[in-house]
């Protein structure tokens, strides 16, 4: 005879929450752990928008669902740590292109191996079947709730 699990109870968006918050942390202390204490989850979803040719920090407000002085205030912030830096943008005019340093890039492949072990370590514990079962129900909630348009992930500061 098997018992319930009183999670299996609980409300999903509780289940969902705790569900994120233990992974992001799980994921924050490894990558600290291998050399980054300085980021913080949001510095990650800054990078990942900027990859390859970079945007406007406008460009960075409107992709990370943030005020453009929120934004603005991240460009700054990582500018100075040597993790982006400023180009001309390549249609002239005022604008700045924000742009990924090596320091960045180098800390983007640190985090995808970290999110890789951390993902087969959870396929691990939960069964293979099963995590992919996860992420396949999990895409298909969000479809059904936004459609071919999923929102921004807002950052968590």
């Amino acid at each position: 005879m098997t018992t319930e699990d009183p999670l299996a109870r609980t409300d999903l968006t509780f289940l969902l929450g705790m569900g994120f918050q233990l992974v992001l942390a799980e994921f924050v202390r490894r990558v600290a752990a291998a050399g980054y204490p300085d980021l913080r989850p949001v510095h990650g979803m800054v990078f990942q928008v900027l990859q390859g040719p970079g945007a406007t920090a406008t460009e960075l407000a409107e992709r990370l669902g943030v005020t453009k002085q929120a934004a603005g205030q991240l460009v700054d912030d990582l500018e100075r740590r040597g993790y982006l830096r400023r180009e001309a943008h390549p249609d002239g005019g005022r604008r700045r292109l924000v742009v990924l340093t090596d320091q960045a890039t180098a800390h983007l492949a640190v985090a995808g191996g970290v999110l890789r072990d951390l993902e087969a370590e959870l396929a691990s514990g939960v069964g293979p079947g099963d995590l992919v079962a996860l992420r396949a129900d999990l895409a298909r909630l969000i479809r059904h709730l936004a459609g071919d348009s999923p929102p921004p992930l807002r950052p968590i500061w």
